[in-house]
């Protein structure tokens, strides 16, 4: 799958009320969760016994996970509970009728990638260990681009500061437009403009 290395290929189906079981999600989390999930497999383990890479400080191994889906979309919210239950490093394979999409859980955020069909899909174990590897697939499936002198994390973080900004510009610019009382669509026109000079700064 993904055109990784065929040691890496498991079939270990991971059963809702195991996960259930185990960790006692609320109510209300456990309900989400079987809405939008069909089930789980564990497809591949990513780990120094699997491919010879050398194992980094944050664990040595990763896991990726088939979640078949009973509709196109998946709240982010069951990746997150489930990535933070487990305590382990999952590359989800998102699936509903034939596409998908990866995704994956890392400095309190879900990443996406877009929709592919499965065949479509290559990655590549590039790193000097797992920890790098890792990163780097993050990074592919979030489109993410580390600028110098930042940690992964820390560009995401900044990423998601800058698209929260970027909504905030466009909702006041529309208010603005809409606005009839002359010193209000000022105050508002002002307010978005400082916005965008911090993006510029970001």
């Amino acid at each position: 799958m993904f055109g990784l290395p065929k040691t890496t290929e498991l079939a270990r189906a991971l059963p809702k009320k195991a996960i259930f079981d185990k960790f006692k999600p609320c109510a209300a989390d456990r309900q989400r969760f079987d809405a939008d999930i069909q089930h789980l497999t564990i497809v591949g383990e990513v780990s120094t016994a699997t491919t010879g890479i050398a194992a980094g400080d944050s664990g040595k191994a990763f896991y990726v996970v088939l979640v078949s889906l009973r509709d196109a979309e998946c709240d982010a919210k069951n990746l997150a509970l489930l990535s933070r239950l487990t305590g382990q490093n999952m590359l989800f394979v998102l699936e509903h009728h034939g596409m998908v999409r990866l995704a994956a859980f890392r400095a309190g955020k879900v990443l996406e990638s877009a929709d592919k069909p499965l065949t479509e899909w290559r990655l590549s174990l590039t790193g000097l260990n797992l920890d790098t590897v890792w990163e780097n697939i993050i990074a592919e499936i979030g489109s993410v681009t580390v600028a110098e002198g930042r940690t992964l994390d820390q560009q995401i973080l900044a990423d998601d500061e800058r698209a929260k900004l970027l909504k905030r510009v466009e909702e006041l610019e529309a208010r603005a437009r809409k606005e009839k009382q002359p010193y209000r669509k000022l105050e508002l026109a002002e307010e978005a403009q400082q916005l965008k000079y911090q993006l510029k700064d970001s």
